[in-house]
């Protein structure tokens, strides 16, 4: 996996939380069925599966802005690297630092003489 590239890690990565997200509403569904069956009022068994339902329509959502986030960010990855690699290196030569010109003394001391006065 250290040759691998990133934006084939962030792919495999949401795949694996996209899988577990999808599981974990399953479980929820299925608990909240379960306890629909289970319910001793029409009214208490409707809610129960109006909540199975919510939960599997937030889940799917949910798995797929995050399936999104993670397709968006590993193609940007993607583009910035073939960006980089394909952009020349510009190599700027050093340039010699300029010699300072000498201050005159004379012109100094001249103005220092006349601020005296």
């Amino acid at each position: 996996m250290a040759d691998a590239d990133l934006d084939v890690v962030i792919r495999q990565l949401a795949r694996q939380q996209h899988t577990g997200l999808m599981t974990r509403a399953k479980e929820r569904r299925d608990r909240f069925n379960g306890l629909a069956a289970k319910a001793k009022s029409k009214e208490t068994g409707d809610r129960f599966k109006m909540m199975a339902k919510a939960t599997m329509e937030q889940a799917t959502a949910a798995a797929r802005r995050l399936q999104m986030s993670a397709d968006n960010v590993a193609d940007s990855y993607a583009r910035a690297m073939r960006v980089a690699a394909s952009t020349p290196v510009v190599v700027k030569a050093e340039k010699k630092p300029a010699k300072e010109k000498p201050v005159k003394k004379a012109a100094k001391s001249k103005k220092k003489a006349k601020k005296a006065k």
